[in-house]
């Protein structure tokens, strides 16, 4: 057997104090209480924010959104199969959001904005929050396009603007769906 002298050994000892990464990482890590219907209840998510993605430990990716005093609802965004009562959840400090630019034109994605048509990765360099404020009525640009619907009744009565919302409402079994629809196509 070989002898370690004492010089080797204080060597390889300052030689792994050297390499100690001493980084702390705290992270906010939950139980599930409850799933069902794309629906999952967590104990332990304290510092979840609302929007916040959650990491679960199938993979699966969810939002935080019904923020109670001792556990968060969060909406799966996957099919959720393989979460199980008491799988681990972490919370990614991270708000949901999607890429926006150019680059998303054309393109067809899943609810988290990840690519889904086998084209690849959509690079752009903006994104954009999904839960953001609407720009106040003030600051809006003015309709000023007017939209044809196509039925002559509703377009000499009711003008609308195009990029301007419309309530439809009536009976049952009046027509609204087939207008609308008239209108989009």
């Amino acid at each position: 057997m070989a002898a370690i002298r004492p010089d080797e050994i204080s060597n390889i000892i300052r030689q792994q104090i050297e390499q100690y990464d001493q980084d702390v990482k705290v992270s906010n890590v939950g139980t599930v209480l409850q799933v069902g219907d794309g629906i999952a209840r967590i104990y332990g998510l304290d510092k979840a924010m609302s929007g916040e993605l959650l990491d679960f430990a199938d993979g699966t990716v969810g939002i935080a959104l019904n923020l109670e005093e001792d556990n968060v609802g969060a909406v799966l965004m996957g099919q959720g199969l393989g979460i199980q009562e008491g799988s681990a959840v972490t919370a990614t400090g991270r708000i949901a959001e999607i890429p926006v630019g150019e680059a998303m034109l054309g393109r067809v994605v899943d609810a988290l904005a990840r690519p889904i048509d086998g084209k690849g990765d959509i690079k752009t360099t903006e994104s954009r929050l999904i839960e953001s404020p609407a720009p106040g009525i003030v600051s809006r640009r003015s309709v000023y396009e007017p939209m044809q619907t196509g039925i002559t009744a509703i377009d000499a009565m009711i003008p609308v603007g195009r990029g301007q919302r419309e309530l439809i409402i009536g009976d049952r079994q009046t027509g609204k769906t087939a207008i609308a629809i008239d209108t989009i196509i």
